[in-house]
């Protein structure tokens, strides 16, 4: 048996090791401090940016978020709202449903609403509505940007506390009211006692209302973290603070990876040190390994096995070019056995990628029509966003609704039901044809438009018009193939439009009024 010190490997490992640690001695105290300086800017600047993200959809609100605060604050105790909720719609649906059985003519347009008018009952299931949209938005962006907390305080400048209206962690409440550990519904109003000699980074930014240029640092039951503030000033009225957490072992990940690009300074002295190495080496060991390349290319070449005998020749010592040279004698010998099992690795390795990639396609495909799914559009969403955020968008949203397909469960049968949401599907389709069609609902289906759908809009609404009054004079149709759906659409618009949710809602409110004109308004 060779001693460990006859191995090429050690030889090796010695050398890297005496010149490598020279190196890293020589640039690790500068670096450290570079990056002691830099990395306080780099993290403000990136949860800076989250936080506009966040106060550019709270300032798109308006109004209708100074109500829901206003609301929130006077009414929070008196609230249910499901502890375990992942999507707003269904409250969306609940408010809309009442706007449109209220009689008074203030109520017509969702979007020309007063809120301050409301019955208390609407006013309440707006409310829950608006919670539910803004803490999905926050915990959403929290995910996406992989945070620890996102949230939205209002200061009680007198007793010092800060009311986390937008919860970075959902807590339950019991039946008491009170914030439990278990619960049914989501506990509101939570609020903790901030001194200003404690958390001053906090309340400078909500007296001043502008953003601090610095951190402020958290270490407690919820983790170690540094906290940027954004205030939030609609009309000239002070609402609030966002706030966004940075774990400090992720700005250490920062720092670190900086020191890595820094440390790269070193290298000229690592190439000198290198370069020398290897003048020693290329005497030592290169020569032989240059000699077993001409081998294996000659090998390589001619396919002859009697070539493993001459290599075998040269084989000299014990160190780990002959080791390795002995390895290649014996995959010589056995190299036609193991073609076989490649072949039949690879054959089944390109099955098991070809199972892979249907799989993730039905995980975005509606099982009933074929075309995309809920899951399939919310990622299309993230995309979108990206766009707009780097100024390269230009999309629209159409919006349909299958009509009375409720009247078709219940009286012919879901079957039947199954039928008329696969026509619409297939016309749909046909109609925008360049375009991703989405079912994000049991009647309800969204086109993103772009291309040359996008450009050719006007003509593919009226296409679709065109092919829903053609089914609705045919009379040989079946009642449940007799179908008909409204229409609505919007085009993102860049100076207006901060996201996709607001061309979303546009386009829902055109297909809202699109039904109502129909005279096809759900009223169940």
């Amino acid at each position: 048996m060779k001693k460990k010190t006859d191995g090429i490997l050690f030889r090796f490992a010695l050398i890297f090791v005496i010149f490598t640690l020279v190196s890293l001695l020589l640039c690790g105290g500068t670096t450290y401090l570079n990056q002691m300086r830099d990395y306080k800017s780099q993290c403000l600047n990136n949860i800076r940016n989250i936080g506009d993200y966040l106060e550019r959809l709270i300032q798109d609100s308006g109004d209708d978020f100074i109500s829901y605060q206003k609301y929130y604050m006077e009414h929070f105790a008196e609230i249910d709202i499901p502890y375990d909720f992942d999507e707003f719609h269904e409250a969306h649906k609940k408010c809309q449903l009442l706007l449109a059985q209220a009689d008074h003519e203030k109520y017509k347009e969702l979007s020309d609403f007063n809120f301050e008018n409301f019955s208390d009952e609407i006013k309440k299931q707006h409310f829950i509505y608006d919670h539910e949209f803004w803490l999905l938005t926050f915990e959403n962006a929290r995910q996406s940007f992989g945070l620890p907390y996102t949230y939205y305080l209002v200061p009680k400048e007198k007793e010092l506390k800060m009311v986390y209206m937008i919860d970075g962690e959902r807590s339950h409440k019991d039946e008491k009211g009170q914030k439990a550990d278990k619960g049914k519904y989501l506990y509101l109003g939570d609020e903790y006692y901030d001194p200003i000699d404690k958390y001053p980074v906090q309340w400078n930014t909500w007296f001043s209302g502008i953003r601090q240029d610095e951190f402020q640092v958290w270490n407690n039951e919820w983790g170690h973290t540094y906290a940027y503030y954004i205030p939030v000033i609609i009309k000239g009225q002070k609402l609030g603070l966002i706030g966004v957490e940075v774990n400090v072992s992720d700005v250490n990940k920062v720092i670190l990876k900086n020191t890595i690009v820094q440390t790269a300074a070193a290298g000229a002295i690592l190439f000198f040190c290198v370069f020398l190495m290897l003048l020693f080496v290329n005497d030592v060991y290169i020569a032989r390994i240059v000699t077993l390349e001409s081998d294996l290319r000659e090998y390589t070449s001619q396919k002859n096995p009697d070539i493993a005998k001459k290599i075998e020749g040269n084989i000299k010592g014990k160190d780990e070019i002959s080791s390795l040279t002995r390895s290649f004698v014996n995959l010589i010998y056995e190299i036609r056995n193991h073609v076989s099992n490649i072949i039949e690795a690879s054959k089944q390795l390109e099955e098991t990628q070809l199972w892979a990639d249907k799989m993730s396609r039905l995980a975005n495909k509606d099982p009933l029509t074929g075309v995309k799914n809920k899951t399939a559009y919310d990622s299309e969403v993230l995309r979108l966003e990206w766009e707009i955020a780097n100024r390269k968008c230009e999309f629209g949203i159409v919006m349909l609704d299958l009509n009375f397909l409720k009247l078709i469960n219940d009286t012919f049968g879901h079957s039947q039901g199954d039928i008329a949401i696969k026509k619409l599907s297939a016309i749909v389709c046909g109609i925008f044809e360049h375009s991703p069609v989405f079912r994000i609902g049991g009647d309800e289906f969204l086109v993103i438009v772009e291309g040359t759908d996008y450009k050719e809009l006007d003509s593919r609404i009226e296409s679709f018009k065109a092919k829903m009054d053609e089914i609705k004079a045919d009379d040989s149709l079946e009642p449940w193939e007799k179908i008909s759906a409204a229409i609505g659409f919007a085009i993102y618009d860049k100076n207006n439009d901060g996201s996709v949710l607001n061309v979303f809602r546009r386009a829902d409110k055109a297909m809202y009024s699109c039904k109502k004109e129909m005279k096809a308004v759900r009223t169940y």
